[in-house]
């Protein structure tokens, strides 16, 4: 399933790398793609476990990932 989450504190280029690493690292996410333009990211998850995954790694990195996913 291709999930969007928000994610609140990115500010650069920088920022987006360090979301698309930690998310691309995830067993089971892929097609990561990071707009800090639009503060989202967009993916293709296996399953609802691993949207947790997803926004404890990014949330790891010192961002907040808010609303659900869509």
């Amino acid at each position: 399933m291709t999930i969007t989450l928000k994610i609140d504190g990115m500010h650069c280029g920088g920022c987006v790398r360090s979301v698309e690493k930690a998310a691309q690292a995830l067993d089971g996410v892929s097609n990561v793609q990071v707009s800090l333009e639009n503060a989202e990211l967009t993916a293709d998850v296996a399953g609802p476990d691993r949207i947790a995954a997803l926004r404890s790694a990014i949330e790891a990195c010192g961002f907040d990932v808010t609303g659900t996913p869509a």
